[in-house]
């Protein structure tokens, strides 16, 4: 999942960036809400998370711009205002979900998963592909009743297949989900990390497109 971060205070940001990354996703930070208008131009993103009170003008006008030009991202916002107002004034210009600072970064990480499952479509956490048994809430898998352990970077590619299981997913649009504009992907990457995931989970569980792509396999006996 690529995760626009939207924040000013240094410490918070890094903190909440560092935390993303370890959960397998890339992220873009903007200080200052012009910033993020130019990101979100640029790349497509899954999640953003808002602060409300920004250098530059107030993330909530932002929010409401954004979903006045029909951008569907979902949105967290992030913010120390606690009010039962400010809640409900996020919530009605078209936020998905209310954090309060501080707040724990393991809540966040749950949080994000809980949006990015129910805006991918599968929002049950409990999905079983042939004799794979995947819970996307725990992020834990068992192959034939046997736990198998992912990187986070392996998990973050298997999850994006798993919530599109009937999409065609390019290399392009791979790399645009799980790359922030920082990194550095080399040519075969993308390839290198399917190569692990069918180690792992069997030759079928990602099925090659030729010259298109990739998509999620369903091996015989899948439900």
């Amino acid at each position: 999942m690529r995760i626009l971060l939207v924040e000013d205070d240094a410490v918070l940001g890094m903190a909440v960036r560092d935390q993303i990354i370890a959960d397998g996703h890339s992220v873009d930070w903007a200080q200052r809400i012009a910033e993020a208008g130019d990101a979100v131009l640029a790349a497509a993103y899954e999640l953003i998370l808002l602060d409300l009170m920004l250098p530059d003008g107030r993330g909530l006008d932002f929010l409401k711009a954004r979903r006045v030009a029909g951008d569907v991202t979902p949105v967290i916002i992030l913010t120390a205002r606690d009010q039962i107002s400010d809640r409900i004034a996020g919530l009605n210009a078209g936020a998905d979900d209310y954090l309060v600072k501080p707040f724990d970064l393991f809540e966040l990480s749950a949080r994000i998963r809980a949006v990015g499952r129910r805006y991918g479509g599968n929002p049950n956490p409990l999905v079983r592909i042939g004799d794979l048994d995947v819970d996307l809430a725990a992020r834990t898998l068992r192959r034939a009743g046997k736990p198998v352990r992912l990187t986070a970077r392996e998990w973050a590619l298997f999850e994006a297949f798993v919530q599109r299981p009937n999409m065609l997913l390019s290399k392009a649009q791979i790399e645009e989900h799980l790359y922030s504009f920082s990194d550095e992907i080399e040519s075969n990457t993308i390839e290198v990390y399917v190569g692990r995931l069918r180690k792992k989970l069997g030759p079928d569980v990602i099925e090659t497109v030729r010259g298109l792509g990739y998509r999620l396999g369903v091996p015989a006996g899948a439900n």
